[in-house]
């Protein structure tokens, strides 16, 4: 028996998928799993905002519709990216114990803590909560968006002068 595990190409995912991957070897040994990355409109549009692009299940979509067609099996995705509805037909198999909840700040080298960071200092966030939660702690900080999986959003750290950014 195989079954075709669809999920995002990002590192991040991966490791996800992976894991849960794994975690269903322990119980079924005897199973093969084979993992498909899918391509979704969010990994496609990378130079637009989140909240710009107004589409709820933006790296979920055509994940969903590969389920609903019989091209996978099943699939694995971070709670974050999910819409509040599914689509008739699909359900939430299992939801696995959350790893720690918090958000990390990544400085740029030579910064120890949002204390540290200048008046006016550039710190990146995707999200809309987490740049209110800053302003409310700093109100001087300049919140500029970013997009990009974690690898590159560490990266533009050095790339775009950022002096942080904000990772779940």
């Amino acid at each position: 028996m195989k079954i075709i595990v669809g999920t995002r190409g990002s590192k991040l995912a991966v490791t996800q998928t992976n894991w849960v991957i794994n975690k269903l070897k322990e119980k079924h040994p005897e199973v093969e799993f084979e993992t498909k990355i899918i391509k979704t409109k969010g990994d496609l549009i990378q130079n637009v905002s989140l909240d710009k692009i107004g589409d709820k299940g933006l790296f979920v979509k055509e994940i969903e519709q590969q389920l609903i067609d019989g091209q996978i099996d099943m699939a694995v995705h971070s709670m974050k990216d999910m819409p509040s509805n599914l689509p008739k037909g699909l359900k939430f198999a299992s939801i696995p114990k959350r790893e720690d909840a918090r958000d990390v700040l990544v400085l740029k080298e030579g910064y120890s803590s949002i204390n540290d960071l200048p008046n006016g200092a550039k710190v990146a966030t995707g999200s809309k909560r987490r740049k209110y939660q800053l302003l409310k702690y700093r109100p001087d900080l300049n919140i500029v968006p970013i997009r990009g999986n974690v690898d590159t959003r560490i990266r533009k750290i050095v790339d775009e002068n950022l002096d942080g950014v904000v990772l779940a």
